[in-house]
């Protein structure tokens, strides 16, 4: 995979916004030390932050919306996090990239994943900002690309080679991946929804096994359709979302669909930050409170 100092073509019609003079990369630093993989789905109330850590890499998937960019700072220096190898942007709404600046000034980030997909927001613009003030290697995630996260890969599942179009683009064209560690798999469905499962199923069908899915779209009820909760068969589900959120999320018929199937189901919402934690063979999930 090749990193680029220069924006991709996607980003070229943001160039008269970002008139930013381009800085030196942030110095390497210590990094969070783990022995085997700890995954905290952080809770960063209606959102997404995913902080993956193995004994040779730190990645962070998302980083929740803007009212808590700076519990989301707090929270990763808490847990000894310095340099961030691989920060991966699933897509560009407020709930998932409110907190990128934050990130990119406080940590010292080696790496920016993006989906391509671009915005009008000032968040947005705020995020491209900071990685070309810090001059960060950037890239473009597709399917069939892997991230090597330091004993530990990161399959990328979505977006396809030709975007999707309609009225959920921007979700169902998120970077879904299939997070392996020895033997165990933990799907990140991002904001995927239905027409995103049902084109991965078609494509990878079994090879979506995971034990634990992080859900879709904040436990919508337009993500984790039956056909695709068959070909990911988890054991259990995380679901990232805010209390008493606007959308009433997560939706009655998507947890029916887990009910049906036996999931274990944990919740940000209810259970604070979770932590899925493996040793390449086994598997173990905590809730905060």
């Amino acid at each position: 995979m090749q990193f680029r100092r220069r924006w991709a073509v996607a980003f070229a019609a943001l160039a008269l916004v970002l008139a930013v003079a381009a800085g030196c990369g942030a110095p390497a630093a210590d990094r969070a030390k783990v022995d085997n993989l700890v995954v905290n789905v952080i809770d960063v109330g209606q959102g997404d932050a995913i902080l993956i850590r193995t004994p040779g890499q730190v990645t962070l998937v998302d980083s929740g919306d803007t009212p808590a960019r700076d519990k989301l700072v707090a929270y990763l220096k808490k847990q000894g996090v310095t340099t961030i190898d691989n920060f991966i942007v699933t897509h560009p709404h407020a709930d998932h990239i409110g907190g990128a600046a934050a990130i990119l000034d406080n940590f010292a980030v080696r790496k920016v994943f993006d989906s391509g997909q671009t915005a009008t927001s000032a968040i947005y613009r705020q995020y491209l900002a900071a990685v070309k003030k810090k001059d960060i290697p950037f890239a473009l995630l597709a399917a069939g690309q892997e991230i090597d996260i330091g004993g530990g890969a990161l399959k990328v599942l979505n977006p396809p080679a030709t975007p999707f179009t309609g009225e959920a683009a921007v979700n169902n064209n998120s970077i879904v991946a299939r997070l392996t560690y020895g033997n165990f798999a933990m799907l990140l469905a991002a904001d995927a929804e239905q027409d995103a499962e049902a084109a991965m199923v078609k494509r990878y069908g079994a090879g979506l096994k995971s034990q634990v899915l992080k859900s879709g779209h904040h436990g919508s009820r337009t993500s984790s359709s039956a056909a695709f909760l068959k070909a990911v068969d988890p054991e259990a589900a995380v679901i990232s979302l805010g209390k008493d959120n606007e959308y009433h999320h997560p939706h009655p018929s998507l947890l029916k669909r887990y009910a049906d199937r036996k999931l274990k189901v944990y919740r940000t919402d209810t259970d604070g930050t979770v932590t899925v934690s493996s040793d390449g063979k086994t598997y173990k999930i905590a809730k905060e409170r």
